[in-house]
């Protein structure tokens, strides 16, 4: 059999000992466990590396723990602002998406910027006009609610900081939600997937 692997990682932010909880523990760990299974799975099957980083963060968006999809933070005006991308090394090709509200997967998008258009990346209303061209799926502004992403908001609102996930410090600049993989043919994939920074400007 030949060989095959996959990597995740569920942010940037550093979630501090003293406020995690042995449930909330559990709930990050049964996550990343998921999206981690679900990239194996389709490399075990024989599956592309491409299509198993997309399933791995499409599991990841959907869930409202992690800075991406669903669980993105707010932007300065209390709406949500996403960004994906994904690349394979096959063909080296690319794509991604940057200032997309309401779609579910933006790493979805992403892919299709990459296999359904002459582009590379697409940003704004332009990438909203190319998911609705797409049939991508939309969800309402309830979908990506979350109390805890909307006390984060709440605490620098109405001022010029912004703030990573989780962290206490308000000027550092990360990333958030990733997967890389190589399939059993050799070919390496990866893809990411964020919310941005609490209380960024547009």
């Amino acid at each position: 059999m030949k060989n095959f692997s996959i990597a995740i990682h569920g942010g940037a932010g550093t979630i501090l000992k003293s406020e995690m909880t042995a449930e909330k523990e559990k709930a990050y760990s049964d996550a990343l466990n998921s999206a981690l299974e679900a990239g194996y799975s389709v490399l075990k099957n024989g599956g592309s590396s491409l299509d198993a980083v997309e399933q791995s963060i499409i599991v990841l968006e959907n869930s409202p723990l992690f800075n991406a999809g669903r669980g993105s933070v707010f932007t300065e005006k209390g709406t949500h602002e996403m960004d994906a991308s994904i690349m394979e090394g096959k063909n080296k090709m690319a794509g991604a998406v940057a200032m997309v509200t309401g779609v579910k997967n933006p790493v979805s998008l992403a892919r299709l910027v990459m296999e359904k258009s002459e582009h590379v990346f697409m940003a704004g209303e332009g990438a909203m006009e190319f998911a609705k061209l797409m049939n991508c799926k939309f969800e309402s502004p309830e979908y990506f609610f979350d109390e805890l992403r909307h006390k984060q908001w709440l605490s620098v609102k109405g001022t010029d900081a912004f703030q990573l996930d989780h962290s206490v410090e308000k000027d550092k600049k990360f990333g958030t939600v990733g997967a890389v993989a190589i399939d059993t043919n050799g070919n390496i994939a990866a893809a990411t997937s964020t919310g941005g920074m609490t209380n960024k400007k547009f």
